[in-house]
């Protein structure tokens, strides 16, 4: 009998789902689907793949290597299982499936023609210039995204540093590059986008976040600065090596794939009402171009420029795998999270909403938490997130909200493994150039925790303490 993947399955399961919905006419707006609460029981599926993703390289490496793919894969059905039979919602795993195929086009399409770039920096590594070049990621990241930037500057970091690399080299340029970074545009990172596909105008975050951005910036890149102060490296290694000095690119066509990437991010029916949707199916335009862009990169890359980089497609595979159970067992977390806003609007300030929408970020996908607690902060005025001219009224009306939550989204999605999507693929990439990255509770409790929540409270004393 010829065995299936499993991630095959779910897929296969999931489009079912999707036909069911088109067929009962149940795809419709968000506005007017009302669905039945999930069990708060179903948040144990999503509960235990944390746990898992957290202790599996921990303490059953071995198990965990060869079998992630099928444990994501199973809690995952478990989470649709109970939809189709139970709650007999089909819409909600279609808009999930949604969601998923957009999030893995756009982070697969940015690391795969990001991989055919390779730059060379010569010169001698010092805490000045790993501070430049964090600062540069933290710039561009604006322009191609905290994905496209950490997949284009990982590996040259990576390198700049080889005779003194460490752990904490990598955390800096999670918390910098990957996340922190893209919070002044709506390219910069998901939550933004989704916001601005709602009716957030372009240039309301950079106006809005960057008095922010800037000193959250200066204190970590100063903290990085310090430690990086008392890493010595290898001294015998670089007293023989010598530099030129010389910045080297090469594959530089590859810079026009990524154009098209981020054209492309905006190919979207909310955004240009001349795109045509391809409703009920759960891509877009945008989707099939990236996915195009994904073969075609690939197939076109300098095969010298993939060797250099030591480019393969591990790291991704593990990103789809394990967030194709993510996003499926948030779920029910996800809806219940949204009610439980719902319900508590009017008592939720500035402050409140600051550090829900940041904690959650952190332990589940940003973009859906943005948009959760961005709805429960306009109910508070009668408004509806699903009508554009009602989330620019909410702009002009009070924007305090809007910036708390989208700050919140962005620099939260820093503090683990899981909180964005290129954490995972910097992690990944790194452990397989042989740096020994910390486990998931470690990240937390010996970086996040004691690096970045300090940080963060000092941003909420000062700009969302008592507000709203």
């Amino acid at each position: 009998m010829k065995k299936y993947s499993p991630a095959l399955i779910l897929f296969f399961v999931l489009i079912s789902d999707f036909l069911i919905a088109s067929d009962s006419g149940s795809v419709i707006s968000e506005t007017q689907t009302v669905h039945q609460l999930p069990d708060t029981l179903m948040v144990i599926p999503f509960i235990l793949l944390l746990l898992m993703i957290a202790t599996g390289p921990l303490f059953y490496k071995h198990f965990w290597e060869h079998n992630y793919p099928k444990i994501a894969i199973s809690l995952g059905i478990v989470t649709v299982v109970y939809y189709l039979v139970f709650l007999k919602d089909a819409h909600s795993l279609l808009h999930t499936l949604t969601e998923y195929l957009s999030f893995i086009a756009l982070l697969s399409s940015l690391f795969v023609a990001s991989g055919g770039i390779l730059i060379k920096v010569d010169k001698k590594s010092t805490p000045l210039l790993n501070v430049f070049f964090l600062a540069f990621g933290a710039i561009i990241s604006n322009v191609i995204g905290t994905t496209g930037a950490s997949m284009l500057l990982i590996r040259p970091f990576i390198k700049i540093n080889q005779n003194r690399i460490k752990p904490y080299h990598i955390i800096f340029f999670i918390f910098i590059v990957s996340n922190i970074g893209g919070a002044l545009t709506p390219i910069g990172d998901p939550p933004l986008f989704l916001g601005f596909l709602r009716g957030v105008p372009f240039f309301w975050v950079i106006e809005n976040v960057w008095y922010i951005w800037i000193p959250a910036m200066i204190l970590i890149l100063a903290l990085f600065f310090i430690v990086d102060s008392f890493n010595k490296g290898n001294e015998e290694t670089k007293l023989q090596q010598t530099y030129s000095g010389k910045i080297e690119f090469k594959g530089l066509k590859n810079l026009i794939y990524l154009g098209i990437i981020i054209l492309s991010v905006f190919i979207d029916p909310g955004v240009l009402s001349f795109v045509p949707s391809l409703a009920p199916f759960p891509i877009g335009i945008r989707e099939i171009i990236m996915f195009l862009v994904v073969y075609i990169s690939f197939k076109t890359a300098d095969k010298e420029v993939l060797k250099a980089n030591e480019f393969d497609f591990e790291p991704i595979k593990e990103v789809a795998y394990l967030f194709v159970g993510i996003f499926a067992t948030m779920i029910p977390a996800l809806q219940l999270i949204a009610h439980e806003a719902s319900v508590l609007r009017d008592e939720l300030n500035a402050g409140i909403f600051y550090w829900a929408t940041g904690i959650l970020s952190g332990l589940l996908d940003n973009a859906p938490t943005y948009l959760n607690f961005l709805s429960a902060a306009m109910g508070k005025y009668g408004l509806d997130i699903n009508i554009k001219s009602e989330v620019q009224e909410f702009v002009i009306h009070d924007e305090i909200y809007l910036q708390a939550i989208s700050v919140a989204a962005v620099f939260f999605g820093a503090i683990t493994y899981i909180g964005n999507g290129p954490n995972f693929m910097v992690k990944s990439i790194c452990e397989r150039a042989g740096i020994n990255m910390p486990s998931f509770f470690t990240y937390i409790f010996r970086y996040s925790i004691i690096i970045l929540i300090p940080i963060f409270t000092i941003i909420w004393y000062i700009f969302f303490l008592g507000k709203g």
